[in-house]
Formats: C-alpha cells, sequence, structure tokens
C-alpha cells in the first residue's frame, strides 16, 4: 500500500511541476533534425487585380487568419528542410482557377536552394484541402491568383 502512495505522490509532484505548453511560442523556431525554422507570413494577402467593372476577390473559409494558421502548420509539418538553407523574404503566387482550386504555385525570388525549397512549397499547399471561394466578375467565376508574402529562415547546425 505504501507502495502505491509513493507512486502516485511522485506522479501528482511530476505532473504539478510540468511546464504551462500553452507559453510556449512555436512559430518562432522548430527543430528537425539539426534544422531551425523561423516562418513569417505576412498579411494582408494580395489579390491579383482582373480587369472588370465588379470584381470580387477570391476568399478562404474562415478569412486570410484561417489560411495563414493552417499554411504556417503545414509547412512546420511538411517542409523537408534539410535540403537548403535560405533565409529572407520570399512570395508566393497561389493560381486559382474558376472552381476557387489551387492549381499552382510559384515563388520568387530564385536563388541557389530555392528550387527544392519552391517544390516543397507546392506540396505544402497542395495538402490544403479546402478550395478557395473563387474571384467573381460581373457575378462570373474566374481565374486569380493570390500573392503570400513570408519572411523565412531555415539554419542547419550540427548538435552532435
Amino acid at each position: 500500500m505504501r507502495t502505491v502512495l509513493l507512486f502516485l505522490a511522485l506522479c501528482a509532484g511530476t505532473f504539478s511541476f510540468a511546464q504551462d505548453q500553452e507559453e510556449r511560442d512555436d512559430s518562432f523556431i522548430r527543430d528537425s533534425n539539426k534544422t531551425l525554422l523561423k516562418i513569417d507570413i505576412q498579411e494582408p494577402f494580395m489579390q491579383v487585380a482582373v480587369k472588370c467593372n465588379d470584381f470580387k476577390s477570391a476568399a478562404y473559409e474562415g478569412g486570410v487568419a484561417a489560411y495563414k494558421d493552417i499554411l504556417n502548420k503545414y509547412m512546420y509539418a511538411y517542409l523537408n528542410s534539410d535540403f537548403y538553407a535560405l533565409t529572407g523574404d520570399f512570395t508566393f503566387t497561389l493560381v486559382l482557377d474558376e472552381k476557387g482550386k489551387v492549381v499552382d504555385v510559384k515563388g520568387m525570388p530564385k536563388v541557389q536552394n530555392s528550387e527544392v525549397f519552391f517544390d516543397d512549397m507546392q506540396y505544402v499547399v497542395r495538402r490544403i484541402k479546402k478550395n478557395w471561394t473563387p474571384a467573381s466578375c460581373n457575378g462570373q467565376s474566374v481565374a486569380s491568383q493570390i500573392k503570400i508574402k513570408m519572411n523565412f529562415s531555415s539554419m542547419s547546425a550540427d548538435i552532435d
């Protein structure tokens, strides 16, 4: 009986001194195979204008903040940043079709090793299953483009 009480007391003590995970800043750094990431997706997203008298921008369910959150989460989960170390401002253009589906992702600027990063971003964006509400011109759905600016930093470190 004493053993059970001692075990329960140790468990209770351990849990009472555990760190509160609510205070953790997940947007800053992720440690993944000796690679540290920092991603800052900037708002607002820019809608590329279409020549039209009655143009309505494409929209994401829940707004830009919802898309930013899911994109940030998926970037940390699916980027394979072990193959590149990039730092700087990047702009991604999401090409949407008339149904609101992302059909292409283009990244700029092109720098050393950025092509692998851009390929990874295509994979990340295609993993997001929800479509956008398409842009419309005079009440008709039209293809459009959304520009997303972000500051991306990845650093490789030898932590042996």
